[in-house]
């Protein structure tokens, strides 16, 4: 697969395949994620990977505690632009409507949210953690990581969700996988696995913003 297939094809799955990941090619793409760029080859990021019965210990846990409050940090400051929200509900209505869910179906909304909680039936996941002194910079430094691992999962026929919801349970998780909570930020999970090809969750068309919306061209 070249790099504008695995760009192309890369979409978070919310609907995994039973079907186990072979952890031998989950840290070869982890070791060839390495070479991500980062300012000042800081290299910040850190990851725990967790798996069979380590992994589902985790998540009974999440399933019986509390959000915490407040969360490790907020994402939803974009939602203040009403741009930016209309493109927030324009997904919703995609995902929800692909899988006959109504808006007043409060319930059924409820229950797909959960799912974060077991990572949408994920065989494996990756914690993503840092050191808190880092700034901006270094977070989209680990974005560009993430984006890496992402794109050689593709190449290697696997797929991701990448779940900032996960903030929601950062003390737990860190108390778990043996993260100082006073020194590390819990950024996300990367849920990892095949996916369920047959679900809608994973069918329904994406939306972009055209590239003029995005980018100008200055110059000859």
């Amino acid at each position: 697969m070249n790099v504008s297939d695995a760009v192309a094809t890369r979409r978070s799955i919310r609907a995994f395949a039973d079907r186990p990941v072979d952890l031998g090619i989950v840290r070869g793409v982890l070791d060839r994620a390495r070479f991500a760029p980062s300012g000042c080859n800081f290299q910040p990021w850190r990851g725990t990977v967790l798996s069979g019965a380590p992994l589902r210990e985790l998540q009974e846990k999440m399933k019986v505690a509390q959000w915490q409050d407040p969360p490790e940090y907020s994402w939803s400051e974009p939602e203040q632009s009403p741009e930016h929200k209309r493109r927030l509900h324009e997904l919703g209505a995609l995902m929800y409507g692909a899988m006959d869910v109504s808006r007043s179906d409060k319930e059924a909304r409820r229950v797909f949210v959960e799912r974060n909680v077991v990572s949408y039936g994920a065989p494996v996941v990756l914690m993503v953690h840092f050191e808190r002194f880092n700034g901006p910079p270094q977070w989209s430094d680990v974005g560009m990581w993430l984006q890496t691992i992402m794109l050689l999962l593709r190449e290697e026929g696997l797929d991701s969700c990448p779940q900032e919801w996960m903030a929601l349970y950062a003390r737990l998780i860190k108390d778990f996988i043996g993260v100082p909570d006073d020194e590390q930020i819990l950024f996300c999970g990367i849920a990892i696995g095949y996916r369920d090809e047959n679900d809608p969750v994973n069918n329904f068309p994406l939306p972009r913003v055209t590239l003029e919306d995005q980018v100008r061209f200055i110059g000859d």
